[in-house]
C-alpha cells in the first residue's frame, strides 16, 4: 500500500474504474449473447448495437470491434 496521499487515491480510483469497466464490458457481452440467441427480436439486436457503440465511445472496446459486432448482428437480423 502506498504512503503518499495521491498514490493512495490513485489506487482507490483505479480499483473503482476497473470494477465499473468490468461491469460495463460484462453488460455488453450479455447484450450480444441475447442478440445472438435463437429467436432474438429486432429490438434486442438494436439494443446490442447501441451497447457496442457506447462501449466503443467509452474506450472499453476498439471502434473496429464495435463495427464488426454491429455488422455481424445486422447480418443475422437480415438472414
Amino acid at each position: 500500500m502506498p504512503n503518499i496521499k495521491s498514490a493512495k487515491k490513485r489506487v482507490l480510483v483505479s480499483k473503482e474504474r476497473t470494477e465499473a469497466n468490468k461491469a460495463a464490458k460484462s453488460a455488453l457481452r450479455t447484450a450480444v449473447k441475447k442478440a445472438r440467441a435463437e429467436g432474438a427480436d429486432a429490438e434486442t439486436i438494436k439494443a446490442a448495437s447501441i451497447a457496442a457503440d457506447k462501449a466503443a465511445g467509452k474506450g472499453l472496446i476498439h471502434k473496429n470491434k464495435a463495427a464488426r459486432l454491429k455488422s455481424q448482428l445486422a447480418k443475422k437480423a437480415n438472414a
